[in-house]
């Protein structure tokens, strides 16, 4: 079940020898088995294996994958190009939009995000189906805290984008020299108390020139 690039195996191979990643294994294996679960077994890591550790600019923080046929790609807030865009995924655009004056691609395909260095990380890497949180408090949330710490305490600047009360209750794991960014959740529920009108890509990308580096392309 641990499908995970080197460089991340090296930061995490401690966790997976742990009695809590034990027992999430154990769970795991039990719920692929008798449900069905997503995303699937080869997309849990996805996130992981499509940025290296050293190549991160901006980390993106959700709670668990979607949960309907066919959505869970692995990577927060992302779905498959022929797959409707979900709801806080078109607010996120709409903010693009309005922030940048551009026009996103009518696909919910993150990878394209991916690729230049944002971690689309889900706090929960998996769900059963038809069930929102059914996989919370198995362990999960021990392995992600624990990557979000490691990028915290990296040198090297990266934005951390987190919406809603959730996402921002990791603030205390990253350290000072990384551009935090706070603003409510984009669902439909709170998107309009503050996420649209935050400005976070800009100011991300504004960020990441200061800091020589490439802007993200958020089409």
């Amino acid at each position: 079940m641990i499908q995970i690039r080197k460089s991340w195996y090296d930061l995490l191979g401690e966790e997976f020898h742990k009695d809590y990643f034990k027992k999430l294994q154990l769970f795991l294996n039990d719920e692929y088995s008798k449900y069905q679960v997503y995303p699937s077994e080869d997309k849990i890591f996805n996130a992981l294996n499509q940025l290296p550790f050293d190549k991160i600019k901006v980390v993106i923080i959700g709670q668990d994958p979607y949960h309907e046929p066919g959505q869970a790609q692995g990577l927060a807030f992302s779905v498959p190009e022929n797959i409707q865009i979900p709801p806080s995924l078109v607010n996120i655009m709409k903010e693009i939009e309005s922030d940048l004056g551009i026009t996103c691609l009518k696909n919910g395909n993150l990878e394209r995000w991916a690729k230049q260095g944002v971690l689309l990380l889900n706090t929960v890497l998996t769900v059963r189906r038809g069930q929102a949180n059914s996989h919370k408090d198995r362990g999960w949330e021990t392995l992600t805290r624990k990557i979000i710490k490691l990028v915290g305490q990296r040198q090297k600047p990266a934005v951390f984008m987190l919406w809603g009360s959730f996402a921002q209750s990791f603030s205390p794991l990253i350290a000072p020299q990384h551009l935090v960014l706070k603003a409510p959740h984009p669902s439909p529920l709170s998107a309009y108390r503050g996420f649209f009108g935050c400005k976070h890509f800009s100011k991300c990308n504004e960020f990441l020139l200061a800091h020589k580096e490439t802007p993200i392309d958020w089409h």
